[in-house]
């Protein structure tokens, strides 16, 4: 959502390169965890409803991340909220409706309603789905990405051979999903070209506006929820842990590591949500949707590992002319 930190420290030696993948490593295993903990929760007794549950997450998640904010302090000057003006505030605003209100949202009733893995193989068809968009605004796709799309095309269509099928809610808010996290890509690179806020308050910010959102939304569709003591908690570990902290460690990586490498780490959640739900909620794995997931995957990082050394070639000419010091977000993912 901002642009990438291009200079890498001489101090940063092939030990530290290690250790930063293993963190990347470590975020995509909590994000791909935060499946499980959120399937777990709404199939519970005391479950919370899919959008208030959604909102509790990142509203508390938005919060944790503004006590960061307040703690480290400005790495530059930032521009106050105020001086954005009313088109600025409209578009962040609208930002954080696309992104969180309506991508988080519809994830979490796909997840209610059908196998998570069949969601996230839909989901999983965001970066070909800006792609594809891309064309719209003059950018259009490259014969490797035309490849990659037929190639998630097949794949899919071999995962649904098999026996972890889908439900008519459950692929309707996951196709509303895909949709609105791709508009949020897209948007998201617009808004941050017209705005001066860095990536920590940016999110921060439309995480608050989408979470607001989304609570009055479940209030009004399912009523005030039970909240019982193992939802507190599991809500607390997905915004504070799985969200805000990770939020930031995946932004410390991406200054050192790069859209490219970050992008391919990502590509992992795509393997690791099948074998988590397979794990802990007995989605079992076929041979048709093994070979489905790995064909999907390969695809998806073919095409997002391309656009990261796009991102980090621009970044490369821009730090020749201009020094940059705020975190980076080109091939940051939106939070999972």
């Amino acid at each position: 959502m901002s642009r990438p930190v291009p200079t890498i420290p001489p101090s940063f030696t092939a030990s530290g390169h290690v250790r930063l993948r293993l963190l990347a490593v470590l975020v995509t295993v909590l994000w791909s965890s935060s499946w499980v903990l959120i399937r777990k929760l709404l199939d519970d007794g005391d479950r919370i409803p899919p959008l208030t549950f959604a909102g509790l997450r990142y509203g508390l998640a938005a919060v944790a991340l503004g006590a960061w904010i307040a703690l480290r302090g400005p790495v530059r000057a930032p521009a106050p909220l105020r001086s954005l003006g009313a088109g600025g505030l409209a578009a962040i605003a609208g930002l954080g409706v696309v992104q969180f209100a309506i991508t988080q949202g519809a994830q979490f009733v796909a997840i209610d309603n059908q196998p998570a893995a069949t969601t996230n193989l839909l989901l999983a068809a965001t970066p070909l789905l800006v792609a594809a968009a891309g064309t719209i605004i003059g950018e259009p796709m490259t014969r490797r990405q035309l490849i990659a799309g037929a190639a998630i095309i097949a794949g899919s269509l071999i995962y649904f051979t098999g026996d972890l099928g889908f439900t008519a809610i459950g692929l309707a808010a996951a196709l509303i999903g895909l949709g609105a996290n791709a508009a949020s890509a897209l948007y998201g690179r617009a808004v941050n070209r017209s705005t001066h806020l860095d990536a920590w308050r940016l999110t921060a910010t439309t995480m608050s506006v989408g979470a607001a959102v989304l609570v009055v939304a479940g209030l009004m569709i399912d009523g005030v929820p039970r909240v019982s003591l193992t939802a507190a908690a599991v809500v607390a570990w997905l915004a504070v842990v799985n969200t805000a902290l990770a939020f930031t460690w995946w932004n410390i990586c991406l200054r050192r590591l790069g859209a490219a490498e970050m992008a391919a780490i990502n590509t992992l959640m795509s393997v690791q949500i099948p074998v988590l739900a397979w794990i802990f909620l007995d989605e079992a794995i076929g041979v048709s949707e093994a070979v489905g997931i790995t064909i999907v995957a390969g695809a998806v990082a073919s095409v997002a590992m391309r656009r990261g050394r796009e991102a980090d070639a621009v970044t490369e000419r821009q730090a020749s002319r201009t020094p940059v010091t705020s975190p980076s977000g080109s091939g940051h993912q939106p939070v999972r």
